[in-house]
C-alpha cells in the first residue's frame, strides 16, 4: 500500500514537472535567452551615460519581447541571429574604410540599397513559387516558396540594419532609423508582411494562403522598384526637424507592423470567401482542396487583426506623443490622423462584433477583405492625395 501511494506522488510529481514552462525549453531556448542578456548588458555597459529614462523602457520592452517570440516561435531565433551578425559585418567593413566601390561584399550584397534589391528579387521569385505551390501541391515548390521568402525577409532587414548606419556616413547630422521616406517604409512593409505571414504559416502547417497574401507583397516590392529607378528615392538626404525625434523609431515600425498584420487578415479574409464559395458549389476544385479549413482561416484572420489593433492602438499613442514634441498638441486633425482614427474605429468594430456578438465566417470575411481599402488608403492615399502636416511623406 505504502509503495502504490509512494509511486502515485512520483506520477503527479513528474506530470508537474513536465508542466512547468521551463522544462519545455531547449538549450538552445537557453543559449538565447543568455545571449539576449548579455548582449543587453554590454549595451547599457557602453551606451549608460547616453541613455534616458524611456530609452531604457524600450530596451527593456524589445528584450522581453525577443525572448518570448525567439522561444514562441524558435526559426525567429536564426533569423535574428543571421540579420545581426550579417548588419555588423556591413557596419564593420564601413568603419575600416571599405565603401561598396572598393569591397565587392558590399557592393553587392551587405550595403543597404543591395540588400534590398536582393529582398525584391526572392519575394518576387517567392510569390511566383507560391502561385505555382497552389495549383500543383507539390510539396517542394512548397518548401522552395517558404525557402525564398525567408531569404528575402533577411536580406530586407539586413539592408534596412546596414543602411541605418549609412545615413550616417554623408554627415553625422543625417543619421536616422531607416523610416522617413516612402521607400524606407516599403522596405519595412515588404519585410514585416512576409515574416508575419511565415509565421502565421508555421502555426496552421498550411502554405497555400502565401498565393493570396504573396502577391500584394510582390505588387509591393515591384512599387519598391518603381520608386527607386523613376523616383531615385533610394538615395539619402538630411531629414527634416520633425523627423527628428525619438518618438519616430517607436511610432513608425510599430505601425507598420500593424498593418502588415491587417494585410495578411484581408488576404485571408478573401481566401475565406473564395473556398466557402467553392466548398458550397460541390468541394471539388483547387480552393477546396488547396486551403485549410474555414474556421482555421477565420481563427488566423482574427488572431492577426487582434495583434494589428493592439500594435496600431500603441503606434496611435505614440504618434500623438510624438507630435505633441513636434508640432505642440496631440492631435490636430491632421488628414493622416483623421484616417488613423477611421482605420482604428473599424478595426475596434470588428473585434466588438467578433467578442461581444459572437459573429463569425463569412460576413467577418467580407469585412476582414474590405478594410484592406482603408488600411490601404491610410497607408499610401494620404500621402499621395492629401496635403497635411504628413506632407514629408508624399513622393
Amino acid at each position: 500500500m505504502a509503495s502504490s501511494h509512494a509511486n502515485e506522488l512520483l506520477a503527479l510529481t513528474k506530470i508537474e514537472a513536465e508542466g512547468r514552462w521551463t522544462n519545455r525549453l531547449s538549450k538552445l531556448d537557453w543559449l538565447w535567452f543568455a545571449g539576449l542578456s548579455i548582449s543587453v548588458g554590454i549595451l547599457v555597459d557602453v551606451f549608460n551615460s547616453q541613455f534616458w529614462f524611456w530609452q531604457y523602457v524600450v530596451l527593456a520592452v524589445w528584450y522581453v519581447t525577443l525572448i518570448a517570440v525567439g522561444i514562441h516561435w524558435r526559426p525567429m531565433q536564426g533569423a535574428f541571429l543571421t540579420v545581426v551578425t550579417a548588419a555588423l559585418l556591413g557596419v564593420w567593413l564601413y568603419s575600416i574604410g571599405q565603401t561598396p566601390a572598393n569591397d565587392i561584399v558590399l557592393r553587392y550584397v551587405l550595403q543597404g540599397y543591395a540588400g534590398v534589391m536582393w529582398m525584391v528579387g526572392f519575394l518576387l521569385a517567392a510569390t511566383i513559387a507560391y502561385l505555382i505551390y497552389f495549383f500543383t501541391l507539390l510539396e517542394k515548390v512548397g518548401r522552395l516558396a517558404t525557402g525564398l521568402t525567408w531569404a528575402g525577409v533577411l536580406m530586407g532587414f539586413i539592408g534596412l540594419g546596414v543602411r541605418w548606419r549609412e545615413t550616417y556616413i554623408g554627415h553625422p547630422s543625417w543619421g536616422h532609423v531607416p523610416v522617413t521616406n516612402l521607400w524606407e517604409v516599403m522596405v519595412v512593409f515588404c519585410a514585416c508582411t512576409s515574416l508575419f505571414y511565415l509565421y502565421y504559416e508555421s502555426r496552421i502547417k498550411s502554405r497555400a494562403l502565401g498565393a493570396f497574401v504573396m502577391p500584394l507583397v510582390a505588387a509591393s516590392a515591384i512599387f519598391l522598384l518603381w520608386l527607386t529607378f523613376v523616383q531615385h528615392m533610394d538615395r539619402i538626404a538630411p531629414i527634416i526637424p520633425a523627423l527628428q525625434s525619438f518618438w519616430m523609431k517607436l511610432h513608425v515600425p510599430m505601425m507598420f507592423v500593424a498593418y502588415a498584420n491587417f494585410t495578411i487578415a484581408s488576404f485571408v479574409g478573401l481566401a475565406y470567401i473564395l473556398g466557402d464559395r467553392s466548398r458550397k458549389r460541390g468541394g471539388g476544385g483547387i480552393l477546396a482542396r488547396a486551403l485549410p479549413s474555414g474556421e482555421l482561416m477565420d481563427d488566423m484572420m482574427a488572431k492577426a487583426i487582434a495583434l494589428g489593433f493592439l500594435l496600431f492602438t500603441i503606434a496611435t499613442i505614440l504618434g500623438a506623443v510624438w507630435a505633441a514634441k513636434a508640432w505642440g498638441g496631440f492631435w490636430s486633425w491632421d488628414p493622416k490622423e483623421t484616417w488613423a482614427l477611421i482605420v482604428w474605429l473599424n478595426y475596434a468594430g470588428f473585434l466588438h462584433a467578433r467578442t461581444s456578438k459572437g459573429l463569425r465566417g463569412k460576413q467577418m470575411a467580407w469585412w476582414s477583405f474590405m478594410s484592406l481599402w482603408v488600411v490601404t488608403f491610410c497607408f499610401l492615399g494620404v500621402n499621395l492625395f492629401l496635403s497635411g502636416l504628413h506632407s514629408y511623406g508624399k513622393l
